[in-house]
């Protein structure tokens, strides 16, 4: 495969998940607002997210303040931030336009009809009272590109791709939103409703409160989060079932390419043996906040040795 190619793919599969990710942060830090003003408590939520999403210094160099209005607008529309909602949208398109062969006609449809909506929306089209319907739409036409890519991709290189792009961004976006909530999950207990909720607005932000309680059948405990979210592989999008992804679709890519390894081959799987190894009483005792720094670093590190293994070699 071209790297141009690869390197298209494999960001188109980075955007729209980045994109659903940053829709379902949005909406349940909407709820969480709207819960600490009820209780008059004070807790910066909206900071926060821009901080779970690596778009704090970008907001501030044009905000000096992070109201509701402010971060909503950009996260989902300002054209100075690429991670938002409708750039990563428009990026995609850009990289998919661009591989427009190796598409299904589903995967096209999805992405080309979705920004054909959102080309055309505006600050009126999402705040307010119509932010989690246009949320819920956001995640809706993810999981329909995403459903389309798993029903009707041939098995090649080019879905490989595709889904190393998306495994890698949810390693990235699940760390990130740990990161940001580690003096939480570092506690002994949950001493208030607003802890909480605010534990509850974790998982739900990656769609597992319900498989939590189902796994551990028990209330909320700040240590049991963390671990689902960084070392239980059947939750899909904890830290471990993205590397054990990303080590099989690399993998996968090698016997394609004639067995053809690099350091990006070592790298996650050094990662993926050390995540199976590990125990969260360890990790919390050695200090949360440092392990997910490393953790972030760490993906951004391996999708660097990815790209300068298949695209820029």
């Amino acid at each position: 495969m071209l790297s141009r190619t690869a390197d298209s793919l494999f960001w188109l599969g980075r955007y729209t998940e980045r994109a659903g990710n940053l829709s379902r942060a949005l909406a349940v830090t909407s709820r969480m607002a709207s819960l600490t003003d009820e209780l008059n408590a004070e807790n910066d939520q909206w900071r926060s997210l821009l901080i779970a999403a690596g778009s704090e210094p970008g907001f501030f160099r044009h905000h000096k303040e992070a109201t509701e209005e402010n971060v909503v607008d950009f996260l989902v529309r300002d054209p100075a931030n690429p991670s938002g909602v409708i750039p990563c949208f428009s990026a995609a398109r850009q990289n998919g336009r661009s591989v427009r062969t190796a598409l299904t006609v589903d995967m096209w449809s999805a992405l080309s009809d979705s920004w054909a909506h959102l080309r055309h929306v505006t600050a009126a089209d999402f705040q307010g009272g119509k932010l989690p319907g246009f949320l819920e739409w956001v995640r809706e036409r993810v999981l329909l590109f995403n459903g389309a890519a798993m029903d009707t991709m041939l098995r090649d290189e080019a879905w490989l791709f595709v889904q190393l792009g998306t495994a890698l961004e949810r390693a990235d976006n699940t760390a990130r939103l740990l990161d940001v909530k580690h003096d939480l999950l570092s506690a002994q207990a949950l001493d208030s409703t607003v802890q909480h909720g605010q534990c509850q607005a974790v998982l739900l932000s990656v769609s597992a409160l319900r498989a939590f309680h189902w796994t551990y059948r028990e209330r909320l405990d700040p240590a049991r989060v963390a671990e689902f979210l960084i070392l239980k592989p059947e939750m899909p999008r904890s830290l471990a079932a993205c590397y054990a992804r990303v080590c099989e679709l690399l993998d996968a890519i090698a016997r394609l390419q004639g067995g053809r390894r690099g350091e990006c081959h070592r790298l996650a799987g050094e990662v993926h043996a050390r995540l199976g190894a590990e125990r969260i009483e360890g990790i919390l005792k050695s200090g949360l906040h440092e392990y997910l720094t490393q953790a972030i670093d760490g993906v951004a590190t391996l999708g660097g040795e990815i790209e300068a293994f298949y695209i820029r070699s």
